[in-house]
């Protein structure tokens, strides 16, 4: 039987409109006061509105949508998605242009699910969105260096707002969301493992928890529930994991409030209602209860956590805002409503007054508004050059605004020239700046993502550094308890507290190698789209990349849900949509792809077929002898093309290739056959196309094509016959190591594949985590590792891999 801990507990309303009356004095005395008064109002307002003591908010800009989810990628982009039925329209925006432009689609309705990032850079997201308290099982990888999506095994169950949480050895865990109405939460935390690419279910570990838990890793390795219940615990995620109580907070049940980790091992909890989160909430009940002004810290570096409270915030209490973890250390609070309304009426009160509290003092201070409302569904995230992003909300509408912390008024910033792309745990690495006598900090803030007011992945580090020639020498920390493998923002402070722009930096517990440059190419742009005819559309666009296979062309015909009907080849620019609807109006996107990835879209056109004009009835006129009609020369049938060719493009897709022969053809006929035998036409390309790419194939099938060219006198014969595997390769076995005088490991093994196009070389010093040591050519079955140690135990292991895949893993050897 699981535990429940989901508290909705109604508190007598507080009166918070009570105020003190002030009676003017009278005569020359009432006079001076008041004009004294007068006085130092204006120079309130004249010190409140200086940006070095309360920031500054750029002005508002336009969006796509209400942005609900977003996420700091390495890149420096922020990848965010919008709410509802839109779940799965993802963005790019970037800070430097302050520029959105749409991306690939995941694949499924990704609103309401939980997200965080790999020790790869990867960001894994799980669960998502059918209807209210209806999740989905799905979950997905998000590589940003390739933009490409990948579907994983689905989850132990639905999930609508779960949390993601990253933990020391660079796996997953996912608690709570809800399955459905009937079957409500799910109980049971899982754990994605990494290195199996596989889910473990913690099935000792059963407890119904509220919506998106404030989850935190603690020093001693285990996750802390910090809220929105009162009742906090910790989980232990080794085998079948295990419960244990922490204590209680002091308010009460915090639903729509916010934590941050603000330091190693200690959690600031702030505002949030005791009220349910929603009306319709299992067992709610009218609630008139104010959201809270309240804020606790617990140290869990302390052998007896407890928690305690801090200072109150200033402008009074507030739900479904957002908390940020500044590059100073400091927490901005942002947006949020003061009322008493459920999270979908607009609020009568809301939060325009940001606020910062400082961790030194325990004290807020109030800072620069909003311009719009940002509550519920909003997000805000720290960027790499120190601003934040505040975005979306229901009642926000599609827009976003910037804010400027105090830090970035108060001086010239220090900069940071040279600094490592990887590091590993305890390393000492170099950072070079012109600026090292005055700086006083470094800090490494992790990478945010952020949903429904919680972030699921800043957390701070501050490392050791002294003073070097040129720069700062650094030691990076040694416990991924406090610092999760993955990616960091590497700030540099000086004595004034002003913060360098990050250097986005990998750390992990192996030896790093640099984070792969994005290879996927550059968006297509100016897309055009005009009406040829009643039953065509021309599309004509920008080819800006000079690395992609060719484009991928996109239709809608409501502009929001678009589907693939066509790719076209490198460097073309150009796309006749034909066989369409008369007087009807039709939207298109396009982006480029390659090996490396997809790019984002182009901008989106659209254009309405004409409306065909009626053919009038001729006037009768005397029929005149006729005049024989020559017999019209037939339009000879063009010439079969030949050499195609088709490789794995990866595990879902085929490039085929061919030679034209033909000077009259109107375009080719593709065709695709799983036996062999019948096969069946899956696209058209114009003319003089000569390759194609077939996606949404299924692993480990063998497809068959040929290709024929046509015009309006028929179709050529066929090409010869193309046959394409997509089989990830046999696994190699027999892994033996042999360790040399000087350190270095031979490896051996036996290739059992004939279609493996490279073996990959993996290696760890603790028999868990691996990394990528080297890619064999295909066929060999040695590899000498000559940066191996003496005295050191390795564990290796070989897989062979292909495009479409990698093999299972041969067996793992350990050196002596």
């Amino acid at each position: 039987m699981w535990n429940r801990d989901w508290l909705f507990r109604q508190w007598p309303v507080k009166n918070l409109s009570g105020r003190t009356s002030i009676h003017h004095p009278t005569g020359l005395l009432g006079r001076c006061f008041i004009f004294s008064v007068f006085l130092s109002t204006l120079s309130s307002v004249s010190v409140a509105q200086d940006p070095a003591i309360v920031g500054q908010f750029s002005s508002v800009t336009s969006w796509p949508y209400v942005a609900t989810h977003a996420h700091v990628l390495p890149t420096g982009k922020v990848l965010w998605s919008p709410q509802f039925a839109n779940g799965d329209h993802p963005y790019f925006w970037d800070p430097s242009t302050n520029t959105n432009s749409a991306t690939v689609q995941a694949g499924a309705n990704i609103f309401c699910s939980g997200h965080a990032f790999l020790p790869d850079g990867q960001l894994l997201v799980a669960g998502g969105y059918v209807g209210n308290y209806v999740g989905i099982a799905n979950a997905y990888r998000y590589n940003p260096f390739t933009n490409s999506w990948t579907r994983l095994p689905d989850m132990n169950n639905k999930r609508w707002y779960p949390t993601n949480t990253t933990l020391p050895n660079g796996d997953m865990l996912v608690v709570s969301g809800w399955i459905d109405n009937q079957q409500g939460v799910d109980v049971e935390p899982q754990v994605w493992q990494t290195a199996t690419s596989s889910w473990r279910n913690l099935s000792t570990a059963h407890l119904a928890l509220p919506f998106y838990p404030f989850m935190h890793v603690a020093p001693n390795g285990k996750v802390f529930c910090a809220g929105p219940s009162q009742t906090t615990r910790y989980l232990d995620v080794t085998g079948t994991g295990a419960w244990s109580l922490v204590g209680s907070s002091n308010f009460d049940t915090r639903n729509w409030g916010s934590t941050v980790m603000y330091d190693e091992g200690k959690v600031l909890l702030m505002g949030g209602s005791p009220c349910a989160p929603y009306p319709f909430s299992p067992g709610a009940t009218s609630c008139t209860t104010y959201p809270t002004a309240t804020a606790e810290i617990i140290d869990l570096n302390n052998p007896n956590p407890a928690w305690i409270y801090t200072g109150s915030m200033v402008t009074g209490g507030r739900k479904l805002h957002n908390a940020t973890l500044l590059a100073d250390g400091t927490v901005l609070v942002t947006g949020g409503s003061r009322g008493t309304e459920d999270p979908n009426t607009k609020p009568t009160n809301p939060a325009y007054e940001c606020e910062l509290w400082d961790p030194a003092t325990g004290t807020w201070t109030q800072m620069a508004s909003l311009t719009t409302i940002r509550t519920y569904h909003s997000i805000a995230l720290l960027l790499p050059d120190g601003r934040v992003l505040s975005a979306g909300g229901v009642f926000g509408t599609n827009s976003a605004e910037i804010y400027s912390p105090p830090y970035l008024f108060r001086g010239s910033r220090p900069t940071i020239t040279s600094a490592p792309t990887g590091i590993t745990y305890g390393q000492s690495f170099f950072v070079g700046t012109p600026d090292a006598t005055s700086i006083s900090q470094v800090t490494f803030i992790a990478l945010g993502s952020v949903t429904h007011g919680f972030n699921m992945g800043q957390h701070m580090s501050r490392p050791l550094f002294s003073q070097a020639t040129g720069g700062l020498n650094v030691t990076a920390p040694s416990n991924p308890n406090t610092t999760s493998p993955g990616y960091y923002m590497l700030f540099i402070l000086n004595s004034n507290g002003i913060p360098s722009i990050a250097k986005i930096v990998q750390i992990n517990s192996t030896i790093s190698t640099p984070p792969p440059t994005p290879t996927y190419p550059a968006s297509p742009t100016t897309l055009r789209a005009i009406a040829a005819s009643s039953s065509q559309i021309n599309l004509s666009w920008t080819d800006n990349s000079n690395n992609e296979t060719g484009f991928k062309i996109e239709r809608s015909s409501d502009g929001k849900t678009f589907t693939q009907i066509s790719t076209v080849g490198v460097n073309v620019t150009t796309y006749a949509d034909s066989g369409l609807a008369a007087s009807t109006k039709y939207y298109y996107r396009i982006l480029a792809y390659s090996d490396g990835g997809n790019s984002a879209y182009s901008n989106m056109a659209s254009a309405t077929t004409t409306t065909p004009t009626p053919t009038p009835t001729p006037t009768p006129t005397p029929s005149p002898t006729p005049t024989p009609t020559p017999t019209p020369t037939p339009t000879a049938t063009p010439v079969a093309p030949s050499n195609l060719t088709g490789t794995a493009a990866s595990a879902s897709s085929v490039n085929l290739s061919w030679t034209d022969h033909s000077s009259n053809e109107t375009g080719f006929t593709i065709q695709r056959s799983t036996d062999g035998t019948s096969f069946g036409d899956v696209a058209t390309v114009g003319a003089n196309v000569t390759t194609f790419s077939d996606t949404g194939l299924v692993t480990s099938t063998t497809y068959s094509y040929r290709v024929s060219a046509f015009n309006s006198g028929g179709s050529s014969a066929y090409s010869n016959i193309a046959t394409v595997a997509l089989i990830i390769p046999a696994a190699p076995s027999n892994l033996a190591a042999k360790v040399e005088k000087n350190g270095q490991v031979t490896l051996s093994w036996k290739d059992n594949s004939n279609n493996e196009t490279a073996f990959q070389v993996e290696r760890s010093t603790d028999g868990s985590v691996f990394t990528v040591l080297a890619a064999t050519a295909a066929n060999t079955t040695k590899y000498k590792d000559t940066k191996a140690q003496k005295r050191q135990t390795y564990y290796y292991r070989v897989a062979a891999k292909n495009n479409v895949g990698l093999s299972s893993y041969s067996n793992t050897v350990t050196t002596p």
